[in-house]
């Protein structure tokens, strides 16, 4: 589903309850990904490939802060209002 108002002229009635929209996809660069688990969230499956591999994983994972700071970006750019915001939101 796409709104009909865009982005820039978005006020709550422009929200319907149980809408559900899709805004496209972030592609999680490893080493992007490492070096905000190293910041971050510092564990071997997040920041080593080589550990990743031995643990219970199986590889190397996102962190979920990472996963949702991706989900933020979008969030903020495809769906959260720009002129009529209430600041954060939350998590």
């Amino acid at each position: 589903m796409t709104f009909t108002t865009p982005i820039i002229d978005r006020y709550f009635e422009d929200y319907v309850p149980c809408d559900v929209h899709e805004f496209g996809s972030v592609i999680a660069e490893e080493n992007e990904m490492i070096a905000f688990a190293q910041r971050f969230a510092p564990q071997p499956f997040h920041t080593d490939p080589v550990a990743a591999k031995q643990s219970i994983l199986g590889g190397l994972i996102a962190s979920g802060w990472y996963t949702s700071a991706l989900m933020m970006g979008l969030y903020v750019d495809h769906y959260l209002s720009h002129v009529a915001s209430l600041n954060s939101p939350g998590v």
